[in-house]
């Protein structure tokens, strides 16, 4: 019997059991939009790496065998999605799972988790970073921050940079690959911007007013929606439109409760709206 009569998206990320980031937060947000996640773990955490302290095992050695149980079972994804790495060795894994398990009929989400306003994150060093830029030709969109875009197009960092510059460094990551590209979180007096690139369209930038501090696995929230929108049919501008009113509605929730930065975004709040 086959198990491929429902769509599936395959999430290759760290899980983290509070915190409300990575699987945990791609899991919930992508079942509610009618869609069943799979989940790859790379590490398992207690609690995220913004906490003073946390537990933690790393998956690395046992990835292949886990993926192979999937070869056996003959599953077929109409989507994939990969967030945080953390090796060399697991790049190359994800790798040999995109080889294996994608297609012309589904969709390959990248989010190249990397860094933030301008520096790699401690856990990250520069070799790790290029080998990351070696996913990005398997994408079909691409989700980067600004710090992450410029790392893989070796640009400058400027956090005030214009429409132009977001336009070059999105036609710089096309050529690598992917034709559908959204520079996340953009920063902007009061507001939050996503500049989007789809290749042979002219580029836009959907904003939403900032609500309170930057929060732990929003990108995990965006990227989610983005994945499980590709695999719906949902055009991409839609999407990242859906996406971004969606956290603005949440954070604005997030601040009333008063939660910890630590703790993420309260989406539960507004799953059944998703």
């Amino acid at each position: 019997m086959s198990h491929n009569h429902q769509k599936k998206i395959a999430v290759i990320n760290d899980f983290s059991g509070f915190g409300r980031c990575s699987i945990a937060a791609s899991l919930p947000i992508i079942s509610a939009m009618k869609i069943q996640c799979c989940p790859v773990p790379t590490s398992i955490f207690s609690n995220h790496t913004g906490f003073d302290s946390f537990y933690f095992t790393d998956y690395t050695e046992h990835m292949n065998s886990y993926i192979d149980e999937w070869v056996k079972l003959d599953l077929h994804f109409n989507g994939i999605l990969t967030g945080f790495l953390g090796s060399p060795t697991q790049i190359d894994i994800v790798k040999r799972f995109l080889k294996h398990f994608k297609s012309e009929n589904n969709i390959t989400v990248i989010d190249p988790v990397m860094g933030d306003y301008g520096n790699l994150y401690p856990t990250y060093s520069p070799r790790l970073a290029e080998q990351m830029s070696s996913l990005v030709p398997y994408a079909d969109i691409l989700t980067p921050n600004l710090t992450e875009a410029c790392i893989l197009t070796d640009t400058e960092y400027k956090s005030d940079i214009d429409e132009k510059g977001l336009a070059d460094i999105c036609e710089k990551l096309s050529k690598m690959g992917p034709k559908k590209i959204v520079i996340s979180g953009l920063e902007r007096d009061n507001d939050l911007e996503n500049f989007i690139y789809e290749h042979g369209k002219h580029p836009q930038i959907i904003r939403e007013h900032k609500v309170g501090p930057c929060r732990s696995g929003t990108g995990d929230v965006f990227s989610s929606i983005i994945a499980a929108d590709a695999v719906n049919g949902v055009d991409f501008t839609s999407s990242v439109k859906h996406a971004s009113s969606f956290i603005a509605k949440v954070l604005r929730r997030t601040v009333e409760l008063d939660l910890p930065k630590t703790d993420g975004i309260c989406f539960e709040e507004y799953l059944q709206e998703i």
